[in-house]
């Protein structure tokens, strides 16, 4: 017998209920679970288990609903049940309406207190002073590559990455008006001017291009004149009162920016192995031949894996003398990653650990 569509809402009703009550029940459990972690002066997050968490609940979902979707309904969840202890401060390139603000919403959930910094450096200020406990900084793009002030900030800071998200960048020309009309000047952060480059030569080949320091900034300038516009998120347009005069004017259609969350190691220590983990590292080595080859023999060595290597050139007045980015597959409790990273010390004039965190979805 098909059930008709009062006796279907009902049911939701009935089911939305259970929710409620499952979820205080799951919120009661996770603030006893908070006490002891205060007695014992452990961490409240922990971004592994939290990773743990969300793969053991895809691994066992029956359907319908897809894995994909159980990510940020359950990173809601914990960070309501989080911010029953405390609510996270989180700093991220502001004003409210970024990428980075939805890069960190992603990362930490809704329940938090949100931090705007006017620039990547003041995000690194922020968390290594203490005005916020982690950071939320952008560090590559799929379309134009590293972002070169965080890797440089990575070098000397105290912070060291927790974990990282990636977010699909959808940038949109946003102004006070509904029309491509009489535009002067298009505002925005460098790496989106660049990002969609190709775009505005097309449609607007003789517009100024003006750099701001983020995409938000541009939309909140472009609310005040009408003869200016921004790109900027759909978020950003809400937020400041703007029309989407054109969606999705990015040149590459998954553009894609990765963002690491930093914190200093007094707030979140090194967490340990989820499965799916990622060491990153910041290296020199000797001007002599070879020397860059052989910081490849310890990872083939031990079958270690490299995600990434970017090269940066260093601030110390002796030309030809580079930094170097690398990612590494695992973790440092597995012992071929732990041999390669004793070897590639000992190859190294320079070497930091930046980071070890659960691999971002």
């Amino acid at each position: 017998m098909t059930r008709t569509l009062p006796e279907l809402r009902s049911l939701i009703d009935g089911v939305d209920r259970e929710l409620l009550t499952l979820l205080n029940r799951r919120a009661g459990l996770a603030h006893e679970v908070g006490e002891i972690k205060r007695a014992e002066g452990s961490a409240v997050f922990r971004p592994e288990r939290e990773a743990q968490v969300i793969a053991g609940l895809q691994a066992a979902n029956p359907g319908p609903l897809k894995n994909t979707s159980l990510a940020p309904i359950w990173r809601e969840i914990m960070s309501a049940c989080r911010a029953l202890e405390a609510a996270q401060r989180v700093a991220f390139l502001g004003p409210a309406g970024t990428f980075s603000e939805q890069a960190a919403l992603q990362f930490f959930g809704s329940s938090i207190e949100r931090v705007p910094c006017v620039s990547i450096d003041e995000v690194f200020r922020s968390a290594a002073s203490g005005t916020a406990e982690f950071g939320v900084v952008p560090v590559e793009n799929s379309t134009e590559g590293v972002v070169s002030r965080s890797l440089d900030l990575f070098l000397q800071s105290p912070l060291h990455i927790t974990g990282e998200t990636s977010l699909l960048v959808r940038h949109n020309l946003l102004r006070q008006t509904n029309s491509r009309d009489d535009i002067e000047a298009v505002l925005a952060h460098p790496q989106a001017l660049a990002q969609c480059q190709g775009w505005l030569n097309t449609h607007l080949p003789d517009v100024e291009r003006r750099a701001v320091s983020s995409n938000a900034e541009g939309a909140r300038l472009a609310a005040t004149n009408p003869a200016w516009a921004a790109i900027a998120s759909e978020r950003a347009a809400s937020e400041f009162g703007l029309f989407v005069a054109a969606h999705a004017i990015q040149d590459d259609a998954f553009n894609r920016t990765r963002f690491a969350v930093v914190c200093l190691p007094s707030v979140l220590g090194p967490p340990q192995a989820s499965g799916r983990d990622c060491v990153s590292l910041i290296v020199s080595v000797p001007n002599r031949p070879g020397a860059v080859h052989d910081l490849l023999v310890p990872l083939k060595t031990h079958g270690v894996s490299m995600t990434r290597f970017e090269s940066r050139p260093a601030r110390s007045g002796q030309q030809w003398e580079y930094y170097f980015y690398i990612d590494l597959e695992g973790h440092p409790s597995q012992p071929p990653v732990a041999a390669a990273l004793a070897e590639l010390r000992g190859l190294c004039a320079f070497f930091k650990v930046l980071g070890t965190y659960p691999l971002g979805e």
